[in-house]
């Protein structure tokens, strides 16, 4: 059953250095709050997994938790570049970056093996490209009934899913809604997860479109504005004037290191980034 906890508790009890670590959420969602605490708490050697890397998975890159990036598309949506990403790419800064580049098509095709209990997963995808040279979870298979050439993807194995989400139950249930993405396939995928919400109610909300029942989340923590800068449907909107910012502010490898350090490093938990964030906004207002 889903334990109520503290996002601090969560994260150290669940997340260990070297685990691989899928933080989902497509356009909403975004488990930023999370993202901050396994930097807080100086998590190394991790495999980051997610269809779409953005700020997150930037300052988590740029922080030198990672040592390998699972992705389909990565870049600061509606802006440019991920720059943390590519120096940890291209210098090796702070620490080298592996890479492994698939389609959202296989990404969605490799969590819905895992959360199935397969070992892989089939689609039409990959053909003609030379991805399956370079990635040993990409293989040829030929249809047993047809003979037609397919692309097998291996399952991911994930240790833990980490999402963002509306609203907890009493009895521990998750509901979401809006865009989905594969939140319900990361939880299902992996050996653990963790799941922010922006409240707990006594019946989720008629709009729940996915409901994920207690027993399969490991904890489950109140974190209101947890998916910011992104949004959650219903209670927050996108901070777009954040994505702007972030591109000047991790361009500077010592501005960035600054900005985490008063962002992140030195404040207790997510709520208080928020509120230094926001009297830094009204500041430059």
């Amino acid at each position: 059953m889903a334990e109520l906890t503290t996002l601090a508790q969560a994260v150290a009890g669940l997340v260990h250095d070297g685990d691989t670590v899928a933080l989902e959420g497509f356009t909403h969602l975004i488990p930023h709050a999370a993202g901050h605490e396994i930097v807080r708490q100086r998590l190394a050697g991790l495999t980051l997994v997610r269809m779409t890397p953005d700020v997150v998975y930037d300052q988590m890159i740029g922080m030198g938790v990672a040592d390998k990036l699972v992705f389909s598309w990565g870049g600061n949506p509606g802006v440019g570049s991920l720059h943390r990403f590519r120096d940890a790419v291209e210098h090796g800064w702070p620490r080298p970056l592996a890479i492994e580049e698939h389609s959202h098509a296989g990404m969605a095709a490799r969590y819905t093996a895992a959360a199935s209990g397969l070992p892989f997963g089939v689609l039409r995808g990959y053909v003609g490209t030379d991805l399956p040279a370079h990635t040993d979870t990409v293989a040829p298979i030929t249809c047993p009934f047809t003979g037609e050439q397919l692309t097998a993807v291996r399952a991911l194995e994930v240790d833990v899913a980490v999402i963002h989400s509306q609203q907890v139950d009493r009895a521990g249930n998750v509901g979401l809604w809006g865009i989905t993405g594969v939140q319900k396939e990361a939880v299902f995928a992996a050996k653990r997860s963790i799941v922010t919400v922006e409240e707990r109610v006594d019946s989720l909300d008629s709009r729940a479109a996915v409901v994920l029942p207690s027993w399969v989340v490991s904890a489950v923590a109140v974190v209101p504005r947890g998916s910011h800068p992104s949004y959650a449907m219903g209670y927050t909107d996108r901070d777009n004037a954040f994505y702007q910012a972030w591109d000047a502010i991790s361009r500077d490898r010592d501005g960035f290191l600054a900005w985490m350090r008063r962002h992140v490093l030195q404040t207790g938990d997510f709520a208080e980034h928020l509120r230094l964030l926001d009297k830094e906004s009204r500041a430059a207002a």
